[in-house]
């Protein structure tokens, strides 16, 4: 038996956790290893803002653990939801989770399990020290951990939880979006700092003009008796007999800087499949009400993470029974796709009166606690009775049976 196969069954027996006789990952979480730091995610505001809006999304969307559409709560989601380790929320987690998939096209937590083989905790771990590999023997997956004493430790797919951008072709990792927009990066820092050059540069520029002929010395000597007299005196200048001063006047023109922000914005959304309007670029665009702004930005950026999520936690963090007995984890999306208060009203008022939606139900939307009895049931219109009642016992048709 290789080494390989050495270190894939203890771990698959004893499965991985933080601390053990020859390793200790417990220093790894929010450390920087040799000045390594998140360099264009912080000095690029554009990309800041949409890794930003990606994970604040994320994280605000309400996590859930169902039961065949009821509501459940047990180990796994209790960890997940509420403490996934001790130095992190469960809104913590996801953010900078979702914060390293943006940023370096993968994010990665270990889970750890109890002595029942169920989660007790999810620590992130630094994206460049994890390096996924397919075992030659197996053909399964593996994440392969540099470790701080030089030490490289093997984790089975089942116990990583690995979210990632698109992965190329023969690739087992995404790629990351900010690599993608190196180019427009460095062609927006270069227009910035010669805006910069220009902005510091327009104002300070004079024509001298002496009515008699200096050699070079006088010359500097008098340009620098100029930059002196400007300087010491806040910008006033004494013009003497026989001296002409004239402002060269030279306009920064911001017009070039606005194009190439919109330019920048545009390429940002593009890599982050996103609407530019979510990055605050509204020019030409349009849109009847904000639940329609909402919708697409939903549909077109959030729900492939969303379902990607969704299946990494169902997947790893519950069993096969579990999933057999109807468990599944869910993002509620709709908590970003509230309409205004009118029109939410008009949709509860249709959906209780159409029988498709119970009064204790919208409450619970509402955040309202349930009434239960009648407000637990549905209920059609004619004018509004219980769904299972008897149709002979509806007012109207006891009227008309008296008058017949």
């Amino acid at each position: 038996m290789n080494l390989f196969q050495r270190i894939k069954y203890s771990i698959y027996n004893a499965y991985v956790t933080w601390k053990g006789a020859d390793y200790d990952f417990s220093s790894w979480a929010g450390k920087t290893f040799w000045g390594i730091d998140n360099s264009t995610l912080a000095s690029n505001e554009t990309i800041f803002s949409a890794v930003t809006r990606l994970s604040n999304s994320m994280a605000t969307l309400p996590l859930k653990l169902y039961k065949n559409y009821e509501m459940q709560q047990n180990t796994a989601s209790d960890v997940l939801i509420n403490n996934p380790n001790p130095n992190m929320t469960g809104f913590e987690f996801i953010r900078n989770f979702e914060t390293a998939r943006n940023e370096k096209g993968n994010g990665y937590a270990l889970i750890e399990r109890d002595i029942r083989l169920q989660p007790s905790k999810l620590t992130l771990l630094i994206p460049d020290y994890v390096e996924p590999v397919i075992e030659r023997n197996s053909k399964e997956l593996w994440y392969q951990i540099y470790g701080e004493d030089g030490n490289r430790y093997y984790v089975h797919n089942m116990e990583m939880l690995h979210v990632k951008h698109i992965v190329g072709s023969n690739s087992l990792k995404g790629i990351n979006p900010i690599k993608v927009l190196s180019n427009a990066n460095e062609f927006d820092k270069a227009v910035r700092e010669f805006s910069l050059k220009e902005m510091q540069s327009a104002p300070n520029s004079f024509i001298l003009k002496y009515k008699a002929n200096l050699d070079a010395d006088k010359r500097q000597k008098v340009i620098d008796d100029f930059k002196r007299f400007y300087r010491d005196n806040g910008g006033i200048l004494f013009q003497e007999q026989g001296v002409e001063i004239d402002e060269l006047e030279r306009k920064y023109v911001t017009a070039d800087t606005f194009v190439t922000e919109r330019i920048t914005r545009s390429r940002v959304a593009n890599v982050f499949n996103m609407p530019v309007t979510m990055l605050n670029d509204t020019e030409g665009q349009s849109y009847s009400s904000n639940e329609q702004l909402m919708r697409m930005y939903v549909d077109l950026t959030l729900m492939p993470i969303v379902r990607q999520y969704e299946q990494e936690f169902n997947r790893k963090l519950l069993t096969q029974t579990d999933r057999l007995n109807g468990y599944y984890f869910k993002f509620n999306v709709k908590a970003l796709l509230r309409a205004d208060t009118s029109t939410q009203a008009d949709y509860y008022t249709k959906a209780i009166r159409s029988g498709w939606m119970k009064p204790d139900e919208v409450r619970m939307y509402e955040d309202i606690p349930p009434e239960g009895g009648n407000a637990s049931k549905l209920w059609v219109s004619g004018d509004l009775y219980p769904i299972d009642l008897d149709p002979s016992e509806r007012k109207s048709n006891n009227s008309n049976n008296n008058n017949e």
